[in-house]
């Protein structure tokens, strides 16, 4: 019985909706595990719970402007940016 479920379930055709799956859940552990140790806001030992509202403005900071905020900044909001322009330039 369990190698015909197996069989049922490991075609080739099913290997991208489990790739899928397995990026979406990377993608939030990744997210929580940056919550959990690096988020002003969340306090996870006793004596951070209990220290009140906190008004510290430079963890704020480094937490919203990470890395990848910092490289993308200055960057054009497009996916190919040579290819738009060579397309919608007039010459």
């Amino acid at each position: 019985m369990a190698s015909s479920s197996f069989n049922r379930w490991m075609r080739p055709e099913v290997y991208p909706l489990f790739a899928a799956v397995g990026v979406a859940v990377g993608i939030c552990g990744m997210q929580l595990v940056r919550n959990i140790s690096g988020n002003p806001e969340v306090r996870v030992t006793k004596e951070k719970r209990s220290a009140g509202v906190l008004v510290n403005f430079v963890e704020g900071e480094r937490y919203a402007e990470h890395a990848v905020r910092k490289f993308v900044r200055n960057k054009s909001p497009e996916i190919m940016p040579s290819i738009n322009a060579f397309f919608a330039d007039p010459k």
